[in-house]
């Protein structure tokens, strides 16, 4: 079913603990509370070990990964402001902190993508 990240309550059963969280192409057209929720849901939800799998457009310490995904970025800012192509080191490695996240792996996927593993410590 469809979950909003943004909600303290995920709509699972109390204590149900869960392997794995997915997120496709969704942090960078939502606002960032967007993003704060993800890893705050996923920290309460996710088994000890569990994986939260992010995929999609993101810049590395403060630099896009290519032309494209910057003007990906300026072109979601444009739309709304609250949008953009998040940054791994700068936006989400505080997130993954502070919700018990380390982060595992980095994949390059087409379309300059990435695959981001972060596991639940």
């Amino acid at each position: 079913h469809a979950i909003d990240v943004t909600a303290s309550d995920w709509g699972v059963e109390a204590g149900a603990l869960f392997d794995g969280v997915v997120s496709f192409n969704m942090i960078h057209i939502a606002p960032f509370a967007a993003a704060t929720g993800l890893f705050a849901g996923a920290g309460r939800v996710l088994k000890r070990g569990g994986v939260l799998f992010l995929y999609g457009p993101f810049a590395r310490a403060g630099v896009h990964t290519a032309p494209s995904n910057e003007a990906f970025d300026a072109s979601l800012k444009s739309r709304d402001g609250r949008w953009g192509v998040r940054d791994l080191e700068h936006d989400l490695a505080p997130l993954a902190q502070k919700n018990a996240f380390v982060r595992e792996a980095i994949v390059a996927m087409p379309a300059n993508n990435l695959c981001v593993v972060f596991r639940k410590q």
